[in-house]
């Protein structure tokens, strides 16, 4: 990369951004870097470094609403909410060090970019359901603003929900604004030990179908429970199932208590309070599992919850991996060694799984090589990539930003 232009504004960005279309010259968006391993590797001449565009412009505790600038660390956000009780609900996680960088790098921008959420989403939902409005620039060149402060201010186009999981290829973010809600009073989770991942989903599903409003149902095998936040209550050689409770603590102790009785013909139970509890959900949230490993091509799975201990027993038979179950069950991540995949990463026998179910595969991290090679998103069918190519070219339409990031030749 031969220069990397820093504005310190919206309008230093619109002049770079417009200087790059006129010339022809892509750009690699860049908040804080933590995420440059997600997606294809882009081929750009220049960086377009927003790092300098961070801060807090409004938070009103009141009316659950924040706005911060894009590149704003999610570690200063949340000290921010912390201190009112606050929480971005779709709890999104600090992947640097999964990445092989620093821990609290991640940004705010970034996040909503990638529309990254963690184990609370099943009830939560997404990054793209509390980003209530932003500015940024076109890769015309052009600032322009969409959304605003409340939820129901939408006339016409949702452009929050179409930029959330864009990856800076339809516009740089400058400024967003997000939905915010109260923390949990307590949190519990009730563990079911040494399940089976087909009894284990049959546990997730019965606990989400109940009326615990549970906010986290996750399965951890063996080898992963042992290396996790789990491991005092882990029993030698067996799997540990994890159903989160949060709110008021009566409520808490009530569904605790109901749920371990509810789930006790499964196998036997145990109970872990606060700081455990959190400790073992910010663990998955951030891919903990996966640090310090990065010789692991890892892939995220999202399949039908009752179809996710089948898509997963077929693709372990065939691959030496490792993982666990999210969501209930339709969230897999799933890591295999470099020197042990398949020349693709696995990836035809991983897709061929998860077709089947009618789920998509997402390559979460490997080599450039690999990554430049294979579909690192969910190849699309002909319908949907001409309507990709449409948007793309009506946001950027000389293929300026992020160019190739998600998809080759856009």
């Amino acid at each position: 990369m031969s220069e990397t232009f820093r504005p310190e504004n919206e309008a230093q960005v619109a002049e770079a951004v417009a200087w790059a279309a006129a010339e022809e010259v892509p750009l690699e968006v860049l908040g804080r870097s933590s995420k440059r391993g997600l997606g294809r590797p882009v081929q750009a001449a220049h960086g377009l470094d927003l790092s300098a565009l961070a801060g807090i412009t409004l938070y009103e505790p009141e009316e659950l609403v924040l706005s911060a600038g894009a590149a704003t660390p999610l570690t200063e956000i949340e000290a921010a909410l912390a201190g009112c009780n606050q929480q971005l609900a779709f709890e999104p996680g600090d992947l640097g060090p999964f990445y092989g960088r620093p821990a609290g790098s991640g940004t705010i921008g970034g996040v909503l970019a990638c529309n990254l959420a963690g184990p609370r989403r099943i009830k939560a939902g997404a990054a793209r359901d509390h980003f209530l409005g932003f500015r940024g620039v076109s890769g015309r060149g052009e600032a322009f603003k969409a959304g605003g402060r409340v939820v129901k201010n939408v006339t016409g186009y949702d452009l929050c929900k179409l930029l959330a999981g864009s990856y800076g290829t339809l516009a740089a973010l400058t400024e967003v604004t997000v939905k915010v809600l109260p923390a949990a009073e307590k949190t519990r989770t009730v563990l079911l030990l040494d399940l089976p991942a087909e009894r284990a989903v049959v546990a997730m599903t019965r606990a989400l179908q109940s009326s615990h409003e549970v906010s986290g149902a996750a399965h951890l095998p063996a080898d992963v429970a042992a290396g996790s936040g789990v491991s005092y209550v882990h029993q030698a050689g067996a799997s540990v199932t994890a159903i989160r409770v949060e709110g008021p603590g009566p409520s808490v102790e009530h569904r605790t208590l109901a749920l371990r009785r509810e789930l006790g013909d499964l196998g036997a139970t145990e109970e872990l309070h606060s700081v455990n509890s959190a400790t073992l959900w910010t663990e998955l949230r951030d891919l903990a599992p996966f640090h310090g490993r990065g010789d692991e091509i890892v892939w995220r799975l999202s399949v039908p919850p009752a179809a996710g201990a089948q898509v997963v027993d077929r693709i372990v038979a065939g691959l030496h991996a490792r993982y666990y179950l999210d969501w209930g069950g339709g969230l897999i991540w799933l890591a295999l060694p470099v020197g042990g995949a398949p020349d693709d990463g696995g990836a035809g026998e991983i897709r061929a799984a998860v077709a089947e179910s009618g789920g998509h595969a997402t390559l979460m991290r490997g080599p450039e090589s690999l990554r430049n090679a294979v579909p690192v998103f969910q190849p699309q069918t002909a319908a949907v990539a001409a309507l990709t190519r449409r948007v793309k070219e009506g946001f950027d339409p000389r293929g300026v930003l992020n160019p190739g990031r998600m998809y080759s030749g856009l």
